[in-house]
């Protein structure tokens, strides 16, 4: 049975909130999920290597304007283009920011979209609740399918598959440039989405490149699959190259600000 965009984040929420970690002084995580293809690591591996630390600046792209060519997701005054699966948005709106409501559900964008650029700014909540994936958890969810994490990593150890800026379950980033919890941070993704030929048969995986405030973190890398927590992605039955946008509700106050998003063209073709 096919299960909604927002049903599978809800799902994958639920399942880290009521799972403990295995915790040592070498790292936190798991040891007895599988192994990851072409990677010396488990999934959500208490000894992968967590990434080094690299000071952002003050600012990046922060209040960065939309281009002409853009549309606005949310300019902080309503969640029109927002959504979830039973109906309009119930996050709140506060002062040209959206937070997450527990218990509100996740929430997706009512438009589709084909490979594209995407501007987003958030936040994690400045008062400090909880530790490892229970303090700031959110996501940024490409086409309901494809995980880049939102969390609080400053100063917070958690497994290096799930720290912010990851490919959720797959691939640590490059760098943790993560500022002071409560403080606004930036997210350039440009994603480009997995093909397939008309057998069905899979031609081109997922793939994405994220800058998190100025900082480098994943360069047109590709997705294993569809997002899993404790089991390896795979790519589930072919879809069209369209999708939405998903905001995770993890039960954490995480904000969001200024997104917009740009379709990629094509080469030669204006």
């Amino acid at each position: 049975m096919q299960k909604s965009f927002i049903a599978l984040s809800a799902l994958i929420g639920a399942v880290v909130a009521g799972t403990g970690f295995q915790a040592s002084a070498e790292g936190v995580g798991y040891k007895d999920t599988p192994k990851l293809p072409d990677q010396p690591w488990l999934v959500h591996d208490s000894d992968r290597p967590v990434p080094h630390i690299v000071t952002p600046a003050a600012t990046f792209s922060h209040g960065a304007p939309a281009p002409s060519d853009a549309t606005v997701l949310f300019d902080g005054t309503d969640l029109s283009k927002w959504r979830t699966d039973n109906g309009s948005a119930r996050w709140k709106l506060e002062s040209g920011y959206m937070e997450v409501v527990k218990d509100a559900g996740s929430i997706r964008t009512k438009d589709e979209f084909g490979d594209f650029q995407l501007h987003l700014e958030f936040a994690t909540p400045a008062k400090v609740d909880g530790e490892s994936q229970h303090r700031g958890n959110s996501g940024v969810i490409l086409y309901g399918r494809f995980e880049v994490q939102v969390l609080d990593s400053y100063d917070n150890r958690t497994y290096a598959d799930g720290q912010c800026g990851a490919m959720y379950g797959q691939f640590s980033p490059l760098a943790n440039a993560a500022k002071k919890p409560g403080e606004w941070q930036s997210y350039e993704i440009i994603f480009e989405a997995p093909r397939w030929d008309a057998a069905g048969k899979l031609t081109k995986k997922a793939n994405v490149t994220v800058i998190h405030n100025g900082v480098l973190l994943h360069h047109k890398k590709e997705f294993i699959g569809e997002v899993q927590h404790r089991e390896v992605a795979k790519y589930g039955k072919p879809f069209p190259p369209h999708g939405p946008i998903v905001l995770q509700e993890h039960g954490n106050p995480t904000r969001y600000r200024n997104i917009w998003i740009r379709e990629l063209g094509e080469y030669d073709k204006p």
